[in-house]
């Protein structure tokens, strides 16, 4: 395993053209209408922006039998890296579920990080305290591992933060060899429009494409934060709209990894902001 890389608008007012006398008597529905402006304009808020980040995924598979005061130590030790102040958010711990795919792929933990730019992520993989976690944490610990990078456009407003008690599903698909770039331009399509599809289930959906070397050959990947795990499998329990969702891309998509994961409370550490 390398060890370059691991892992508001003005408020508007309502004026009265200064010609009007102060005291003007305004018809019935004209008083209902100004009434409504006045109460509109005071509880308008500032619009949601949408921020870009640069997503880091790192997927471990942890040796059978191993100390579990070894694998504890990976993960303090991965969590303290948000010391660093490089990244906007950092999380790791034991996944919640990871089921085997057709590539026999299966994890037990996760570290996720996100960028302000790629430069950040960059001088992250090489700081002198990251290389020797992996050295001295986490190569004796895992048996695999798996990274995934991509750009996220605007996918969230939380200043990048995933709060302790989120539930996130992490979802990398890897795309048949035939597949032309209209073909993968739909399965982004349809990935990204599964937020609206389930009606605020999910709370934020982050997807790109991965531009990791170390993502076994998995191209496109995405982020879905819900409030909690029961929001969770409220989405999985309709059968009828997941089927229809995936149908959309099933002709494109040789293979999936799918693993869902807690923020804990113990040991998220927000990042610099």
């Amino acid at each position: 395993m390398s060890t370059n890389m691991l892992c508001t608008p003005a408020r508007t007012r309502f004026l009265l053209p200064s010609s009007l006398p102060v005291k003007l008597k305004l018809k019935q529905p004209q008083q209902q209408q100004l009434f409504n402006n006045r109460r509109n304009n005071h509880h308008s808020t500032t619009p949601t922006i949408k921020m870009s980040f640069i997503e880091h995924i790192v997927l471990f598979k942890v040796k059978p039998n191993i100390d579990q005061t070894k694998v504890n130590s990976m993960v303090n030790a991965l969590n303290n890296l948000t010391s660093l102040n490089l990244t906007l958010h950092l999380t790791s711990g034991q996944l919640l579920k990871s089921n085997p795919n057709s590539n026999g792929l299966t994890f037990t933990h996760i570290l996720h990080s996100r960028y302000k730019t790629a430069e950040d992520l960059k001088t992250y993989a090489v700081h002198p305290e990251h290389v020797r976690v992996v050295n001295e944490n986490v190569k004796p610990v895992v048996d695999d591992i798996m990274a995934v990078d991509w750009r996220s456009e605007g996918g969230v407003s939380s200043g990048g933060v995933i709060e302790p008690g989120k539930a996130m599903r992490v979802s990398f698909v890897k795309l048949k060899e035939n597949v032309t770039e209209d073909d993968k331009t739909k399965v982004l399509e349809v990935i990204r429009g599964v937020k609206d599809e389930f009606g605020g289930v999910i709370q934020e959906m982050s997807v790109g494409e991965n531009f990791s070397e170390r993502a076994k050959g998995y191209e496109i990947a995405s982020v879905a934060v819900f409030n909690g795990v029961e929001e969770m499998e409220k989405m999985d329990e309709d059968v009828e709209k997941v089927t229809k969702e995936k149908e959309k891309v099933k002709e494109f998509v040789q293979s999936v990894v799918v693993v869902d994961y807690v923020v804990p409370v113990a040991t998220h550490q927000s990042a610099n902001l």
